[in-house]
């Protein structure tokens, strides 16, 4: 993966072995503070073994997909570009241009294709990941 100080949170910002939640089989993982997140950018946080890309949009909701980019193979999504199709929130990843839905990772471009999309919340100043048993590497 390539890292930039814009493009990902680094190690530091991460605190998943400090704060993890585990609740059934949804996990609760602190990734970096609000304030950290740029609106229209992504960051990576790797939890439990899995790339997650994390959105900020400009209205302030949070959106978390894997980072990994089925067509190209290359974990990059959190570097994609931000934007809108027909009212949907959506990211175009920065290889091949598919677009993806921000809410449900369905690529508008290929009904066939989806991402993994990941429960994220903000608690306080924080933003908060959840992966399950069958996302967790």
């Amino acid at each position: 993966m390539t890292r930039t100080p814009e493009a990902t949170v680094t190690p530091e910002a991460t605190r998943t072995s400090e704060a993890t939640i585990t609740r059934g089989a949804v996990r609760w993982s602190d990734v970096c503070s609000y304030a950290t997140l740029t609106p229209e950018r992504g960051v990576c946080a790797m939890l439990d073994g899995t790339q997650v890309a994390i959105f900020r949009t400009f209205d302030g909701a949070l959106y978390a997909l894997s980072n990994l980019d089925p067509f190209s193979g290359a974990h990059v999504l959190s570097r994609g570009i931000l934007g809108t199709r027909n009212g949907a929130p959506t990211v175009a990843s920065p290889m091949y241009k598919q677009v993806f839905d921000l809410r449900t990772g369905a690529c508008l471009d290929d009904p066939r294709v989806a991402l993994p999309a990941f429960p994220v919340r903000r608690a306080g100043d924080r933003v908060e990941v959840a992966l399950t048993d069958e996302h967790r590497q």
